[in-house]
Order: C-alpha cells, then structure tokens, then sequence
C-alpha cells in the first residue's frame, strides 16, 4: 500500500506528542498548548438553543458564511482593523484559521511554489504548506524576533507565492513593527504576490503596544490576505471558527476550496461567533489585563534562571519563548522534565529551530491555566532546568 509523498515530508504536530506524555505522567502541569484558560462568554452560550429553534438554520448555509455573522465581522473589521472590504474584498468564516490558511494555501499555489516563512514559524503553516506539495522557505528573523525586511525580499524567487507574517506571533510574542509590516506589504505589491497576515493574537499586546493590521493599507485588497480566529479572544477553541479577508480576484478559488472540504462552518459555532463578536473586544478586555499580571510573574520567575536562559520580552501572545544551552536530544529534555519534574513546554524545533545542539529553545504558554497553576508551573520548570544543566 502507498501512502503520498508529501505526507512523508511532514512532520508529526508536536503538540498531540507532548500531550501524550503528560497524560502519561498524572500530575503533570502543561505550559504547552496555546489556548487560554476561560471559555466563550457564557451568555452567549445561553441564547443558542433559542437562536437554533429556527429549522432553516439546520439546513446548509451559504458556502462564505451565515449573513449575519459576515455583517458583524465586516462592521469589526473596519471599527478595530481600518479593513472596508465592502466592494473591494471577500470575507470566508471557516472551522478555525488554521482552516482559511489552508484554503488559501491551495487557491494560489500549485506544487513546488514556495511560502517564505520568518522563522522561528508557526508549525501547522509550515505542515500546510508541505500538505499542498509546496515548499516552505524559512527566513532568520532579527535577534529580538523583529523582522528582516531584507532577508525576506533576498529569499523571493520566481515559484515565491508568499510571505506569511504572524503578528503578534506564535511563537515568540513579537508584535512586529507597523513600518515593518507596510514594508513587507509594499515587497509583496512589487513582486506581484500575496502577503498572508496571520492576526489571530489581536487582542493580546502588552505595555501599550498597538496591533496594525497591514491588510488596512491602500490598495492591500488586491494581494493581502487577513486572517483571524475565535479561539483565542473569546475562549472558543473548540467551536472551531476563523475567518479570512481576501481579494475578490481569489473568490472563485477560495469557494471551490471552501464547497470540497466544509460546504460551509458548523452553524452552532457560527451563531456563537455572532453572539460573541456583539460582545466585542470589552469582553475580552478584562481578561488580557489578567494575562498581563500573569505575563509579569513569569519573567519575574525566569529570571531565577540567570545566564541560563535568554530571551526577548515581547509585547504580544502568551508566550516566552527561550533559549537555553544545547543539548544533544532535545525531545529527551522535554520527556525529563514531565517524568521528573511534571511540568511540561514545547521544543523549539517544532517551530523551525532546528539546531538544538546549539540552542535549546524551549515555548512556554502562560494562558492556558490560571495563575497560581501557571506560577507553580514556572517554578517546576526553573527546578528542571537547573537541575539538567547541572548534571
């Protein structure tokens, strides 16, 4: 029996494998996957039942979405994004964005074209970008995570369809410069290909640093893409709803894609997005000043590490991801610490950083449990750390 290719040069998700080993290890605290800790606004899950009473509602829906959600997203789109896509772009709900990455993956590429990513990237990218028998092209980015322009134009080469940019990223924290990303914009506008912005930590910056969404920019419509996600800002996870901003040129596209794999998103899921989204970002603000307090604990902890670890205080996300000294089989660190020390991260080689005999990166995710779960956490991490490098 055959199995293709193209899965073969796909790597196994990493996080269904720590997971595994901290079921496998009760106890175990996980500062690895990269939800957060509170759920969908409750009274939003209570109007469903009602909202679904409608019977037409379990038929299918239009392939780019149930209307009024798209008229919500639209109106939050040009209020918190200075995006008016009213005839000049598309708006798509999908089951997640990582969902909407991989339409739009396949509706402008064909076999062998090529994706640069900045690394470190965010691993479901890079495997989508192998599924469709692409090729990723990874880009160093600067030492405080920011972006090298320069780098990325040097790596376009006529098969380059894109540059994806995840700001405030996954998973380092950058939030990247708004300079840096209209510079990025007006690369792709004079290379004639798409700049694919991935926004899903919008709502999560820190000390007053501000998200700039580049799809904003005169004239973005024809070659930007804009993606966002439920998951993260209202604690909808596993109600599985993105959304994409495209340009109309790719409708056609993007509708074949959407009609083969969904027909259209979950409507329950849908009707909640709505729900959460009249909301809006006042419900989702009180929570990211928890994230802050939380964030300013676990440099504070970190820091008992000393010259052990380094890393760059970003401003976004809920991550630090750090490095420490190399080691010859990294995964081996991560199973130590969960077997020893019932505290588990996620490695950096699953982002792209690859060369842990070098650096040992490791990601740290501070918003999935509460507070005080997260500071013991941190500190079951600290002993680990100082206990391997000291043997």
């Amino acid at each position: 029996m055959h199995q293709a290719q193209r899965m073969e040069r796909v790597d196994a998700p990493i996080i269904p494998t720590i997971a595994a080993l901290t079921r496998a290890t009760p106890g175990t605290i996980s500062l690895g996957q990269g939800v957060v800790s509170y759920g969908p606004p409750v009274e939003a899950v209570a109007r469903l039942p009602a909202l679904l009473a409608d019977g037409q509602l379990h038929k299918y829906q239009p392939v780019a979405g149930y209307a009024p959600l798209l008229e919500a997203i639209r109106a939050k789109l040009a209020a918190e994004n200075g995006l008016r896509t009213e005839g000049v772009s598309q708006v798509m709900v999908t089951a997640g964005s990582n969902m909407a990455f991989l339409n739009s993956v396949l509706a402008v590429s064909d076999p062998g074209d090529e994706f640069i990513l900045p690394l470190p990237f965010y691993f479901n990218q890079e495997m989508a970008v192998r599924m469709c028998g692409c090729v990723p092209v990874p880009v160093p980015t600067r030492a405080d995570w920011s972006l090298d322009v320069d780098a990325l134009a040097a790596a376009i080469t006529p098969r380059t369809r894109a540059i994806v940019t995840v700001s405030p990223n996954n998973p380092t924290g950058a939030v990247y410069a708004e300079a840096d990303l209209r510079a990025v914009n007006a690369l792709c506008a004079r290379a004639g290909i798409y700049h694919f912005s991935d926004e899903a930590y919008e709502y999560f910056t820190f000390e007053g640093v501000r998200h700039f969404s580049p799809g904003s920019l005169p004239g973005a419509h024809e070659y930007t893409l804009s993606f966002y996600s439920m998951s993260k800002n209202y604690g909808m996870a596993s109600w599985r709803v993105g959304y994409v901003v495209f340009p109309a040129h790719l409708a056609a596209a993007m509708d074949k894609v959407q009609d083969t794999n969904l027909i259209c998103a979950p409507v329950p899921s849908q009707l909640l997005a709505l729900e959460a989204l009249r909301l809006g970002k006042a419900w989702v603000r009180p929570k990211v000043e928890e994230l802050a307090r939380v964030r300013s604990a676990v440099h504070a902890s970190l820091a008992d590490l000393g010259d052990l670890v380094r890393f760059p205080r970003t401003q976004g996300a809920f991550y630090v991801l750090m490095r420490l000294p190399g080691v010859d089989d990294a995964l081996a660190f991560n199973r130590a610490m969960i077997e020893k020390y019932k505290v588990a991260t996620i490695p950096g080689f699953a982002f792209g950083l690859t060369d842990t005999r070098r650096d040992n990166y490791q990601r740290l995710s501070f918003g999935a449990l509460d507070a005080a779960t997260v500071a013991e956490g941190v500190q079951r991490y600290v002993a680990a750390v100082k206990d391997w490098y000291a043997a």
